[in-house]
């Protein structure tokens, strides 16, 4: 995200990371965190909390929606010393998880993007991807090919 983008494409990008963030692991953000070596201070806007969200469902992906059942969730937010804010919200009760993610969504905002990008989002989207490719071959090693011998004339 540079500064000339415009709001969509900024909002497109910040929906990218923050995704990308809430679905990583939490032992991988952890550590990549802990491997970048950044420890910016900040103040809590609010303090990880947990709560829960309705998870709605499709029959078949295009039938009418309807409630599947609640999830747990951890919010937080937070502002650098700069004044970015910084927002999270992780799947369960993890407030670690949340406050890595909130602080690495605040220093996207920042000169230090570059460095989040190449330390912490390259590396949690190269690890999904191939967490994604050996999902995908061992299912490939499970495929049946089936075919139908015709006899005689047709």
């Amino acid at each position: 995200m540079s500064r000339n983008d415009g709001p969509a494409e900024q909002t497109t990008a910040r929906q990218g990371w923050m995704g990308l963030l809430a679905r990583a692991g939490a032992g991988d953000l952890a550590a990549l965190w802990a491997e970048a070596g950044l420890a910016p201070r900040f103040t809590w806007a609010r303090a990880p909390e947990f709560g829960g969200v309705m998870v709605r469902g499709r029959a078949g992906g295009s039938g009418a929606p309807f409630n599947l059942g609640e999830m747990t969730v951890t919010r937080c937010a937070l502002t650098l010393e700069g004044g970015a804010v910084g927002h999270a919200c992780v799947a369960g009760r993890d407030r670690e998880k949340a406050r890595i993610a909130a602080l690495c969504d605040a220093l996207m905002q920042t000169e230090a993007a570059d460095t989040v990008r190449a330390r912490i989002l390259a590396p949690l989207e190269a690890r999904m991807q191939a967490a994604r490719q050996a999902r995908a071959a061992k299912a490939a090693a499970t495929k049946v090919d089936f075919f139908t011998m015709v006899r005689g004339d047709n």
